[in-house]
């Protein structure tokens, strides 16, 4: 009787756990760790910055290269704390602009090693040999070997920093570095300081990071004590270089444009004894005046209350990460730390500059830092989709307030000017994912549709002068139906001409899917047919030599309608010349940062098609696997990310689970060097949370690729929508160490019940309506789409997105 009782209550406790819903998790922050990905090129920005804040306030180091000022190795000196930074980029240096130092034990004014060479410091070391480096959302800080404790947070458009002088400290001194940018470029550098409440106005001009132009910025920053009244400074001043010099309030009476470095320095009275001295300094930035710095640090910060800006920054962090839950039940945390570290890192750029472009009046949102959209327009934007519409419409909005002004939608813009552009006008297929996802809510975004499609048909129909910076060699694209290889205009470099082709091809098809919304059925048939030039640069007659069985690649070719020769291990760790393909204008082989072999699986708007063109489902399977067996997919870089996923196309979704979990489980970790190259803006971070999610993005349709998530759970909450999709992952057990087989391969599917019509995609109604998705999953790795041609992804070639 009692055994009876005890194995009833043990089934309905069962059942219990079975049904109950996961907690919800309140704080994500803590799951986040924005060291990731800082050393081993990954470039990653760790300081601290709101969701797309323009301020991203963080330490700067003499690490040679790195991109976004910060190194994790402790080997490497601190030489400053700087307000403006990018994260993940290659290029160089950029921004760094206007940094702080504090000094406890100069033996005079004109002592201080005020230069960045003579001023650095290493911070203190752990035993495990890393810096004493701490990080979280909206929050940094470190303890550098002068005994200084230095800690950071942020408002959008101005940082404070509080400085924790050591024990005995009786001239506390506090720098201000106007003119050391990351790359060393000042210009024209401009500063005055008030001697009376030590305010620092100053500003210059500097060099953009990826391109040829420079911009202007300015700084304001004040000083308050913390737990004390400050004062006014003891001893005040300017430097030049390593020499300070008391009492000069204005560079002019010193600089004569011959030293690059120079700004101010005070010395302020300690704190009462029994109290630390605490210095809080609060620094305002813009893109159009000093004033205006000193309006946004007076506006975001009046008090000076850096406890206050940290709470609200991490609730902040904390609504948005939130929107997005998993079940941490039979899952590491390593793997819930990768998870949200990588949605935090899709929120750091672009960069909300509403306020501060310093070209054009307007009311419109204007965000900056698109590093490039080459990278980004893969998964960055329709993993914001599923959580954050409000922000991605104000960043539409803002792309197309830039093309009304400048004639082309960004493409690489970093401090509001033009960058060089990477490969297609990717612009063009983030706008499409915004409005055939977002149409029917648009107006109530503030998104015009008119003025999308006419930023859209710009790129698409009008060449500008220079189509290294905006838009497209659109003549010759429109002339040719491809990019010819000896096509030669004077607005840009002949370069990237089969990878620009397969660019625009793909941005033609997003045209054609806002058209075919907006009625517009002549464009729409226009632009489907354009689409298709992608097969223009096909030539069946190339194989991988030694490979006859892989044959067919994409090619250059001449005007004349013949193929050129670019040997398919091109820009792969095969190639017999070993070269990068990165951006240079003497190259002419085709192709920009990828391999042809990469770049020949690249249709993602008619995959169906290409699966014939390379000979039919086991020829497409069997490339797709001499693709990975010889090492030709490639991690570090954004053509190979949508790889894994094609054997989708083939009714082989097995593989396509298998491989996808083997890139994150070789390639991802939450180290420092956990990232297998660049971040690039968060397209790694955006790419990385999908596969972890179990979903993989198709741009400008209303299709996510499906397979499994590494959580047993994961739910999306849509603000716009107000509704909240839930994937369950059903026989979930975990996640293999090396992404090696499993119960994670999906059997069937069920959406709010009833039997899906794919286990292979879900149309985005699924998340619109707010659905509950049901996954059966199994440990047999040959599971299919389903029964009939309707359950593999769509295509154009086969009637899809119709």
């Amino acid at each position: 009787m009692r055994t009876v009782s005890l194995l009833t209550m043990l089934s309905a406790s069962l059942a219990s756990v079975k049904t109950q819903a996961p907690t919800p998790i309140t704080d994500p922050a803590s799951f986040v760790l924005p060291f990731i990905g800082t050393t081993n090129g990954g470039h990653v920005f760790p300081g601290a910055t709101l969701p797309h804040g323009m301020v991203k306030v963080g330490m700067d180091t003499d690490s040679p290269g790195n991109q976004a000022g910060y190194d994790a190795n402790s080997t490497f000196n601190a030489t400053g704390f700087s307000q403006l930074h990018d994260t993940g980029t290659g290029g160089a240096i950029s921004l760094s602009n206007f940094k702080l130092w504090a000094f406890s034990n100069c033996t005079s004014f004109e002592d201080c090693p005020t230069s960045l060479e003579s001023r650095k410091a290493l911070r203190k070391v752990l035993p495990d040999g890393s810096p004493d480096d701490f990080a979280s959302p909206g929050y940094f800080s470190t303890n550098l070997s002068t005994g200084i404790r230095v800690e950071l947070t942020s408002t959008r458009r101005t940082a404070i920093h509080r400085y924790t002088f050591p024990e005995g400290t009786v001239q506390p001194r506090m720098v201000v570095d106007i003119t050391n940018d990351g790359p060393r470029t000042s210009t024209n550098p401009v500063m005055t300081l008030d001697p009376a409440t030590a305010r620092v106005v100053g500003g210059a001009q500097f060099a953009a990071s990826f391109g040829p132009g420079r911009y202007t910025a300015f700084t304001c920053v004040d000083f308050a004590g913390e737990g004390f009244e400050l004062g006014q400074p003891t001893e005040f001043g300017t430097w030049l270089g390593n020499f300070p010099v008391q009492g000069q309030t204005d560079i002019n009476q010193l600089y004569f444009g011959f030293i690059d470095e120079l700004g101010a320095l005070f010395t302020f009275p300690p704190a009462p004894d029994g109290t630390p001295t605490v210095i809080l300094a609060r620094a305002g930035v813009s893109f159009i005046s000093s004033e205006q710095a000193c309006a946004n640090a007076e506006e975001e910060i009046p008090d000076f209350d850096f406890n206050r800006v940290q709470t609200e920054n991490r609730a902040t962090w904390n609504e948005l990460l939130g929107r997005v839950q998993v079940d941490t039940a039979n899952v590491s945390t390593e793997t819930i730390q990768l998870f949200y570290s990588a949605i935090y890192r899709t929120h750091i750029s672009p960069a909300d500059y509403t306020g501060e472009n310093p070209r054009w009046n307007s009311t419109e949102p204007y965000y900056d830092s698109y590093y490039c959209n080459w990278d980004t327009y893969r998964t960055l934007y329709s993993f914001m989709a599923l959580h954050d519409p409000v922000t991605f419409s104000r960043i539409v909005r803002g792309m197309i307030d830039i093309q009304k002004h400048e004639g082309w939608l960004p493409e690489c813009r970093g401090a509001t000017v033009m960058q060089f552009i990477q490969g297609g006008s990717n612009g063009d297929p983030i706008l499409g994912e915004f409005f055939v996802k977002f149409s029917d809510q648009a107006a109530a975004l503030n998104v015009s549709a008119d003025d999308l499609y006419t930023a859209l048909l710009a790129d698409a129909e009008l060449q500008p002068p220079n189509w290294n910076l905006q838009g497209r060699q659109a003549d010759a694209w429109k002339q040719f139906n491809y990019i010819p290889q000896d096509m030669f205009d004077a607005g840009g470099a002949n370069t990237k001409q089969v990878s620009r082709t397969l660019e625009h091809a793909f941005g033609d098809f997003a045209i054609s899917q806002v058209a075919k919304i907006l009625g517009k059925t002549d464009d729409a048939a226009k632009y489907s047919q354009r689409a298709n030039n992608s097969f223009n640069v096909w030539n069946p007659d190339v194989s991988v030599p030694g490979t006859p069985s892989v044959a067919g690649m994409m090619q250059p070719r001449f005007k004349n309608g013949t193929f050129n020769f670019t040997d398919p291990r091109h820009c792969s760790i095969h190639d017999p010349e070993m070269a990068t393909c990165f951006l240079n204008a003497a190259n002419r082989d085709g192709f920009y940062e990828s391999s042809p072999i990469v770049y020949s699986q690249y249709v993602p708007h008619d995959t169906a098609q290409l699966l014939q063109l390379q000979g039919g489902k086991d020829s497409f399977v069997s490339r797709l696997d001499f693709i990975f067996n010889q090492s030709y997919f490639d991690v570090t870089d954004e053509p190979s990310m949508q790889i894994p996923f094609m054997y989708h196309y083939a009714n082989l979704p097995g593989k396509s689970t298998q491989k996808s979990r083997q890139v994150i489980a070789e390639s991802f970790n939450t180290s420092v060097s956990g990232l297998p190259g660049n971040d690039d803006s968060g397209a790694m971070a955006s790419y990385t949370a999908f596969y972890l999610a179990g979903l993989y993005p198709l741009p400008a349709t209303r299709q996510m690729l499906l397979s499994s998530p590494f959580f047993r759970s994961i739910s999306f909450f849509n603000p716009l929508y107000n509704s909240t999709t839930t994937i369950k992952a059903n026989g979930f057990e975990g996640n293999p160490a090396d992404g090696t087989g499993g119960k994670v391969f999906v059997q069937n599917v069920t959406v709010n019940g009833e039997l899906y019509k794919s286990n292979c995609f879900l149309d985005w109604d699924v998340f619109v309506n707010g659905s509950v998705v049901e996954l059966a999953l199994t440990d047999d790795p040959n599971v299919t789409c389903g029964s009939g041609d309707e359950s593999l992804p769509p295509s154009l070639s086969t009637g899809g997105y119709s």
